[in-house]
This record gives C-alpha cells, sequence and structure tokens, in this order.
C-alpha cells in the first residue's frame, strides 16, 4: 500500500506549541493537543494500522476467558520492524518533535511502539504508571497516544490524573486489579484533577512515564483503535533493574544495551534531535 505523497510531507510538517502549552504539560505531565493528525492521514494509518494488528494479533481467547488486563485491550508491539508504511507514522518528524519540545531535551529516541486495540465490550485499563517497566534511569519518557478515529467516552478514552508524577505511592504496582484499587484510593485523596474527556479525530495526548492513568471500557460494539508511541530522551541511560518487568524490557525493547551506558540499540534509533 504505497504511502500517497500529501501524507509523508503532512508528517515532515512541524507542529508548533505555544510556550503555554509546554509550561502546560511540565506542570501536569499530560496534554492533549488537537489536529495533530489530518483527516487524510489519521484515516490512511486507521487502514494500514488496522490491517497489521489483524495480521500479528494471536489472541484468541473470548473476552469473559480473560483477565482484567486482557479484557483492557489486544496489545502488539513495535509495528515499526513489521510494516514499513506504519514506520512512517511511528518515525514522523511532526510527532517527535512535539515529544522533544514538550520534555524539553535536545531530541528523542524510539523505547518502542504498541497498538492498544480495545474491542467492543472490552473492560478497564486500570489505573497505572507506565515507567514501573521501564529500565530508565531519568523521567525524560513521553508516551504520544493516537486514537485512529474520534474517540467518545463510550469508546474508553485515556484518563489522567493532572500532576500525579508527584505521587510515589503505586509506583510499585503491576497493572491490574490492585493497581486499579489501591492508586484510586489514593488519588481521592489528593486534589489532582481527574480528567475525563473525549478526544476529537486527530487529537492525540502525550503523557510522562510517572503521571497515572487508566482508561474506561468500551461499551460499544465497535473497536477502539490506539496507536501508540513511547519517546525517551536521546540521551537516556539505563538504570540497573528494579523488578522483573524491567529486566524483561530491558531484554526485549533494549537489548545489548549497559547499565550506565546510553541507551543506543539498533532498537532505539533517535527520532528526532536539534542540531
Amino acid at each position: 500500500m504505497p504511502i500517497p505523497a500529501s501524507i509523508l510531507q503532512f508528517l515532515q510538517q512541524p507542529y508548533s506549541l505555544t510556550p503555554g502549552q509546554i509550561d502546560y504539560y511540565q506542570e501536569n505531565r499530560y496534554i492533549k493537543l488537537k489536529q495533530v493528525l489530518n483527516e487524510e492521514t489519521l484515516q490512511f494509518f486507521n487502514t494500514a494500522i488496522s490491517e497489521r494488528v489483524d495480521t500479528m494479533n494471536t489472541v484468541t481467547a473470548s473476552l469473559d476467558e480473560r483477565n482484567t488486563y486482557g479484557k483492557a485491550f489486544l496489545q502488539l508491539f513495535n509495528l515499526w520492524r513489521e510494516d514499513e508504511v506504519v514506520r512512517e507514522l511511528i518515525f514522523s518528524k511532526r510527532l517527535a518533535k512535539i515529544a522533544t519540545d514538550l520534555l524539553q531535551t535536545k531530541g528523542v529516541r524510539m523505547y518502542h511502539d504498541q497498538a492498544l486495540f480495545k474491542e467492543g465490550g472490552g473492560g478497564i485499563t486500570p489505573w497505572h504508571a507506565d515507567q514501573y517497566y521501564w529500565p530508565l534511569e531519568t523521567d525524560k519518557t513521553i508516551t504520544a497516544w493516537m486514537p485512529l478515529q474520534a474517540t467518545p467516552l463510550k469508546l474508553g478514552p485515556l484518563e489522567f490524573s493532572a500532576g500525579s508524577h508527584e505521587i510515589l505511592e503505586g509506583r510499585e504496582l503491576e497493572i491490574g486489579d490492585e493497581s486499579e484499587t489501591l492508586i484510586q484510593q489514593r488519588l481521592r485523596v489528593t486534589d489532582f484533577k481527574h480528567i475525563i474527556e473525549p478526544f476529537d479525530a486527530g487529537e492525540i495526548s502525550f503523557h510522562s512515564g510517572w503521571v497515572f492513568h487508566r482508561a474506561g471500557a468500551n461499551t460499544t460494539d465497535k473497536m477502539r483503535k490506539v496507536m501508540t508511541i513511547i519517546y525517551m530522551d536521546k540521551d537516556m541511560k539505563l538504570k540497573a533493574p528494579e523488578n522483573k518487568n524491567q529486566v524483561n524490557d530491558w531484554n526485549t525493547w533494549c537489548p545489548g544495551a549497559i547499565i550506565g551506558e546510553v541507551i543506543n540499540s539498533p532498537l532505539n534509533p533517535v527520532l528526532y534531535e536539534y542540531n
């Protein structure tokens, strides 16, 4: 499936952030940005990513047979290595520059990508912080969460606890029933605002590795299609893993990286940098 020249050109065009937007992200560690993708680009990659997910998906169990995590979404990783068409979106300078500017770094590199397809009738995505899973030395990490369609509340869009990166409790929890219960209890006694909003078509959110977030159930009979890209500071160093999940991530997403050194494996290319 050849990519139209207009889309390739669009993916290189910068999306300009205001100083106020950067300040908002630095304070809250999440931001939602409208019209990051235009209609042509969104529809094209909705088709391309859906086809790749269909090819890669190996889950055959019904929703009733799965645990809470399994009911939350179909999860496929590193589509950029499987599909040259999808790779053009994942490696887009338009998106990587936004990540760089929000992080206030000199550049970003790939950690990995994920397709998160929440099936019709799929359950909640429990409260969690992503960086629990990552053997990364600093919090200079950011995830682009890209719905491939308009996402009203009934489809289960991403929700945020604004500014909750300041909370240390709950960082040690895997995503699951326990994290949903305990983190929700902790957030109830704080002043952090719980953001539950729909996403327009072409709207993308960016969130930090330590900000707590969740998603509601998909109460429709349609698939909620989302593509994510996890970026890290281009100078990110590997830290000694603190749990088994971080050991797994080291071996899977940055194989050959050395503790205390910049993560520069073939799976972690620089996607944007300022000269």
